[in-house]
């Protein structure tokens, strides 16, 4: 099969492309800047040139490119998708995959949940054989903008004599269910294969939901690193994110973070491992290989960077 790729360059098409090239497929994936064409090419995708913000160009693009199907890694969350989805069905691709979020099931007034739903509409409402996956918090590797940063901070302060002393708001009891990159790579290349898929929505998590504690001790536990969690009420940390964010002109850090820790997020994957054949790796070792992939295990030198304390990123899954 012959993919077109879009977001081909970002941390999840690091992924796909690899699993596309392991399963035999073919990948286009649009570049809008010469950095990310370079990216693809070194994936082993042939770079095509174009920007999913022109919708008149856009088309045209995809139709020259002659792909069997449309894999959309890029975020739904900037109103990109009715163009996508009239130029994918104008240039005859059929069958398509979308990457949306688990985040647009949050309660919370988030600024891109309206516009990810209305992405979904568009898609759903159109002629093409569509799939959408909405995965939860994405991990696996460097770029995941979650995870990772908890690592090497945990990896930076191993060192200490004593256990590190972390205050967790809410108490940690809130349930995450991460999901490996590669894992949900290879639910996007099932969805993309599969006819079955067409017309369904899958969400794609971690095998088990998780405590927030419990990810922070298993973070710990990869990195050689020894935890006391100390449970903060959540009120006040959001009340002293407030007033930050009023006085910083680009903050670290956001209210809807915090908010968004306090909700669960659990999801079941019942449906992805019927039609999909998935099969989510744990999360225990899904962090011990993401640590040992940033060089962050026990026994290696620690990566220096600059680092902050911040929860898991409530968006941005691909």
């Amino acid at each position: 099969m012959k993919l077109l790729v879009t977001g081909g360059s970002g941390f999840l098409g690091r992924y796909v492309l690899a699993e596309a090239a392991r399963r035999g497929h073919a990948c286009v994936a649009l570049a809008r800047s010469p950095g990310a064409a370079r990216t693809v090419a070194e994936r082993g995708a042939t770079p095509l040139a174009g920007d999913l913000g022109d919708d008149a160009a856009l088309a045209g693009l995809l139709a020259g490119a002659g792909c069997d199907a449309l894999v959309n890694l890029a975020s739904l969350g900037f109103g990109h998708a009715q163009g996508i989805v009239r130029a994918a069905v104008r240039a005859g691709l059929g069958r398509a995959v979308f990457i949306s979020t688990t985040a647009v099931t949050t309660t919370l007034p988030a600024r891109s949940r309206a516009v990810r739903l209305a992405a979904e509409d568009e898609i759903s409402g159109s002629s093409l054989s569509w799939t959408i996956l909405r995965p939860t918090m994405i991990y696996g590797g460097p770029g995941d903008r979650n995870l990772s940063r908890l690592l090497a901070l945990l990896a930076g302060l191993k060192r200490r004599s004593a256990p590190l002393l972390l205050p967790v708001p809410g108490g940690g009891r809130q349930l995450q269910q991460p999901v490996h990159a590669a894992d949900l790579a290879g639910a996007v290349l099932t969805a993309a294969e599969r006819p079955l898929a067409a017309g369904s929505r899958y969400d794609v998590a971690g095998p088990e939901p998780l405590t927030f504690a419990d990810v922070l001790r298993a973070s710990a536990d990869a990195v050689g690193g020894r935890l006391a969690l100390v449970p903060v009420p959540l009120a006040p940390v959001i009340a002293a994110t407030r007033a930050y964010q009023r006085i910083s002109r680009n903050p670290r850090i956001r209210v809807e973070q915090w908010q968004r820790l306090a909700e669960d997020k659990a999801f079941p994957i019942d449906d992805a491992v019927r039609d999909l054949d998935y099969a989510p790796r744990p999360f225990r070792a899904g962090i011990r290989a993401e640590a040992a992939a940033l060089g962050l295990t026990p026994g290696r030198p620690t990566r220096s960077r600059p680092l902050t304390s911040q929860p898991p990123h409530a968006e941005k899954p691909c």
